[in-house]
């Protein structure tokens, strides 16, 4: 049960990391819950232990290295669209 509600939260970030930066993820609720998981590493990396936990994943940190990706998918993406 933990398992599935680690990806719930995943997706809830990620979706309200699209959410903020009015950018969409690519690959829809899947792309979010990535987008959500990978996050809340680069969050933990840059962030450890700041704000509330849920099931083992620190919030902040998870939402900010959710933005953090979004932008840098979205750069990558407008890059490769170009060439």
């Amino acid at each position: 049960m933990g398992f599935i509600l680690y990806l719930i939260i995943g997706g809830i970030i990620g979706w309200l990391a699209g959410l903020i930066l009015g950018k969409d993820i690519p690959g829809g609720i899947i792309g979010n819950i990535i987008a959500g998981i990978i996050g809340a590493w680069i969050g933990g990396l840059i962030f450890p232990d700041m704000g509330p936990v849920i099931w083992d994943m620190a919030i902040i940190p998870a939402l900010i290295g959710a933005i953090i990706l979004v932008l840098i998918l979205s750069f990558i993406l407008k890059a490769m669209r170009k060439a």
